[in-house]
């Protein structure tokens, strides 16, 4: 039997990485790492998803619109009944996020920032609350403030299980996280992802302090645990592995 919930959305992580493991490099521009053709493939992904994931830090560092950038693709969903690009979601365990970030201003759909409090998981249920002095309404996008409780004895630190759990809740059915270090871990490390895109540049970064991957945690480690190679792929200069964690609940 997998971790996986029948209510909890399925969840692809995604990320673009060095042969050594960074995300990016130490310095204030930001590290490309895909070219054009592993670009397309990761709006298709966003394109088929219902919200779209990263950590505040992320949103701090790359200021990234997180949007279906394809008009075909945007007016496919629109056509579907859906909005034209999926829902974004922020975990920020502070709350505090710039108002001028892209994510605000680039799209009509919801954006959800999850924050926690200081209590101890189960003190208190999760729920909305007013954005107050933080981001609010703008470019006719919808910010929705979720604070959830703390996880248990991690101050600060926000429960993916619990994020996961509140999305079903909104009707997100497939989710696609987009990092940065610390989502990932924490994903993964909790058992919560069913699918993996790794895309590997030819280059090394070779700084100690870039941020990596993923970062320490306990991981499963179990035979059952074991990921099934499902694509190799090569984009431009890129190669692409595509990982499916719990084979059986794929869709």
């Amino acid at each position: 039997m997998d971790n996986r919930s029948a209510e909890r959305p399925y969840v692809i992580c995604s990320c673009a990485m060095s042969v050594d493991g960074r995300i990016d490099d130490c310095s204030d521009q930001r590290l490309m790492l895909s070219g054009p053709a592993d670009l397309d493939r990761v709006d298709e992904v966003r394109a088929g998803c219902d919200a779209i994931l990263v950590g505040a830090g992320t949103v701090r560092r790359d200021d990234p619109r997180l949007a279906v950038r394809s008009e075909v693709r945007r007016a496919t969903r629109v056509a579907a009944g859906l909005e034209p690009t999926p829902r974004k979601v922020v975990l920020c365990g502070s709350g505090t996020l710039d108002p001028a970030a892209r994510l605000f201003d680039t799209d009509p759909v919801d954006v959800l920032v999850y924050t926690c409090g200081d209590r101890p998981a189960g003190d208190r249920p999760a729920g909305d609350r007013p954005a107050g002095d933080r981001p609010g309404r703008r470019g006719g996008s919808r910010t929705v403030m979720v604070e959830l409780p703390a996880l248990a004895g991690r101050a600060g630190l926000i429960d993916v299980a619990t994020v996961l759990d509140d999305l079903a809740r909104r009707g997100v059915r497939r989710l696609l996280v987009e990092g940065g270090t610390s989502v990932h871990t924490a994903f993964l490390t909790a058992g919560l992802v069913d699918e993996l895109h790794l895309v590997v540049a030819p280059l090394f970064v070779g700084e100690a302090d870039a941020p990596a991957f993923v970062g320490p945690g306990r991981f499963p480690r179990d035979a059952r645990a074991r990921m099934r190679l499902a694509e190799v792929r090569q984009l431009d200069d890129v190669v692409l592995a595509r990982y499916l964690i719990h084979p059986a609940t794929t869709r």
